[in-house]
């Protein structure tokens, strides 16, 4: 068919696509409007994760290469743009599915066991590509029953496991791009491999840690303390330097490269990196709502029954809701920022301004 000659109906294959909500059947006259609801919303739902998926790849992608143009960070910042509004519209989904109240959904529960929601092999991709790690997960019951709830009926492997294994085998997650990026970053001027870099990051992590200093001293004034000796505020400062000083060196550089690009976020090459990491914390603090409102939709619906899968039900979904933090140190630098006027001055600005790009050979 020729380009001036497609249908809307072709292009979207909107036949196939409304044969697909038949559940164990082929077709959904035979089914009631609960349970067509809730194949529905979870297919949609699927749709969604498709997307999440393809844009998180994307951002992947961007920080994992060599080099970052800044001429590309836009493109990383439209693509968490786009997933947070996914996100928001997946939250509101649920409203859809807490249309049935709990005897609709109970006249047709029986079916879906032992199947679970667990087996999403979409989510558990978004999960393994944006980085939580195997140790990070709340359990199921036995080491590495997360992945054998994938599996068939009798045991045998599914497209819906390898899916998973084949996300786990398919290169960095974003956590592990993003922190390479991260590490890259120039701090004062100063990159991996130059000379004196772990001083010049060093003096910048002591420098901003007698700012934050400082700056608790006049959070205990505000408080009405007369010393800054506030034990909360002393307890606070002490985990606070804890983080500015790892063992790691590099998980020092990566650290101070979150809280340079945080401070100093109105030098112009700084704007894009500053909207990429808080699109991050949006986008991780969307899933958490995602999860923490899946929660609440279970347990108005059916309580606190026992899942169909075998999991705890809604137990292990407030665990995730609590437990999962993928980008940690991102959500942890939130504390250690400082006002504007108290940061470390930057002696030469000029590798953060705006670079006029002439000819080639120039």
């Amino acid at each position: 068919m020729s380009a001036g000659r497609t249908t809307y109906w072709d292009y979207i294959r909107v036949e196939p696509l409304l044969r697909l909500q038949g559940g164990l059947g082929e077709d959904d006259a035979e089914l009631g409007n609960a349970e067509l609801t809730f194949i529905t919303v979870h297919q949609v739902y699927e749709l969604w994760f498709k997307l999440l998926l393809r844009e998180l790849a994307t951002v992947r992608d961007l920080l994992a290469a060599p080099h970052v143009p800044e001429t590309r960070m836009a493109q990383g910042v439209r693509s968490l743009d786009r997933m947070q509004r996914i996100f928001r519209a997946a939250v509101q989904h649920w409203e859809v599915v807490e249309s049935l109240n709990t005897t609709d959904y109970l006249d047709f529960r029986e079916k879906l066991f032992p199947a679970s929601g667990f087996q999403s092999a979409q989510l558990r991709e978004i999960e393994v590509l944006m980085g939580l790690g195997d140790e990070e997960r709340v359990g199921l019951g036995a080491q590495g029953a997360w992945l054998k709830a994938l599996r068939g009926p009798s045991g045998e492997t599914s497209p819906a496991l390898a899916r998973v294994e084949a996300r786990r085998k398919a290169g960095p997650t974003l956590r592990e791009a993003l922190e390479a990026w991260l590490w890259r970053t120039p701090i004062r001027g100063s990159v991996p491999g130059d000379a004196g870099d772990e001083s010049v990051v060093r003096g910048f992590l002591d420098e901003y840690g007698r700012a934050l200093g400082v700056q608790s001293g006049w959070s205990a004034w505000a408080l009405g303390s007369k010393t800054p000796e506030d034990p909360r505020l002393a307890e606070e400062m002490r985990t606070a330097l804890a983080w500015l000083s790892p063992e790691d060196p590099r998980r020092q550089r990566i650290r101070a490269a979150i809280l340079f690009i945080e401070g100093y976020r109105d030098l112009p090459l700084l704007a894009w990196p500053h909207q990429l990491l808080s699109g991050l914390v949006e986008v991780e603090q969307l899933f958490i709502i995602f999860r923490q409102r899946h929660a609440r939709m279970v347990e108005r619906i059916i309580g606190r029954r026992m899942g169909t899968g075998g999991s705890s039900g809604l137990a292990y979904l407030e665990q995730t809701a609590t437990a999962y933090r993928i980008f940690a140190d991102l959500w942890a630098s939130k504390t250690l920022l400082v006002q504007s006027a108290l940061l470390p001055p930057l002696a030469d600005p000029g590798p953060y301004q705006f670079r006029r790009e002439g000819p080639p050979g120039a």
